[in-house]
């Protein structure tokens, strides 16, 4: 109640966003700016958070929503003057390493995942298969790259240089991302940028993590043990919440459970 009383002073509260999922612009319930713009706007606009803690488990996903979602957070970060921490749980990679850059600090568990920053396109090849059963593949365009990667016909060398070319344009807006909010205190190492992943307790030698650390006891650790916890998250649909369960109980998408087994955690 004291918060209510005038010239009482409140105890800190440390609003906590939780980014769990893979990272995709999909109605399936993954991570998007979208789902998640309504509580990242409440976390830091709801009273006078003394920080913002990301309770960040992802392996990653769409480089644009990343991008946004990451935006987001630096842009109210800096409105609202309210300091970011990151908290990396099983894994913080590929995009999720991009969200927890959006923080002014990351912080991991020893046995935390973390990195993998580098792009990847991944698909099968089915021409083979289609002559062995005799199935003939009929496409008419008008522009000669609108099949460009087509599965069913043979793979150009000119379409994995075009494609290529799209990874490495991504790949340097990544890196240049993660070199402006870590700074100095990247290792240098020549590793960094390949899309390699190490643990946590590794990952604060190389400058991606400023330490090992969980959430509650380093925000208490931070702010007084008096601390409270608001914790924000998108809000589910009735289909989400009942529908989207009944669909997990037969198997998760195989894009999110192919993103999650990289790291060894499908």
């Amino acid at each position: 109640m004291k918060r209510f009383i005038p010239f009482v002073k409140s105890d800190p509260v440390v609003a906590v966003i939780r980014l769990n999922g893979a990272i995709m612009a999909s109605p399936r319930g993954g991570l998007s700016d979208a789902a998640l713009a309504p509580a990242i706007e409440r976390a830091f606009r709801k009273g006078k958070p003394a920080a913002v803690a990301l309770s960040i488990n992802s392996p990653g996903g769409s480089p644009v929503q990343s991008s946004l979602i990451a935006a987001r957070i630096r842009r109210l970060s800096e409105e609202k003057e309210v300091p970011v921490h990151a908290f990396v749980e099983d894994v913080a990679a590929s995009g999720g390493y991009w969200l927890a850059c959006a923080a002014d600090h990351i912080w991991a568990d020893h046995s935390s995942i973390l990195g993998s920053i580098g792009v990847i396109s991944a698909g099968f090849g089915f021409h083979e298969a289609m002559q062995k059963i005799g199935v003939e593949r009929r496409v008419h365009t008008a522009g000669e790259d609108k099949s460009i990667l087509d599965p069913f016909r043979p793979e150009r060398a000119e379409d994995v240089d075009r494609l290529k070319d799209l990874q490495s344009d991504i790949h340097d807006a990544f890196k240049a991302h993660v070199a402006s909010r870590r700074g100095d205190r990247l290792s240098g190492d020549k590793d960094l940028f390949t899309g390699a992943f190490w643990t946590g307790a590794k990952a604060v030698e190389l400058g991606l993590a400023d330490g090992i650390a969980h959430l509650v006891p380093k925000m208490k650790d931070l702010h007084g043990d008096k601390t409270r916890f608001a914790v924000y998250g998108p809000k589910r649909s009735l289909w989400q919440r009942f529908g989207a369960q009944i669909a997990q109980d037969f198997g998760r998408g195989l894009e999110e459970q192919a993103l999650w087994a990289r790291y060894g955690l499908s």
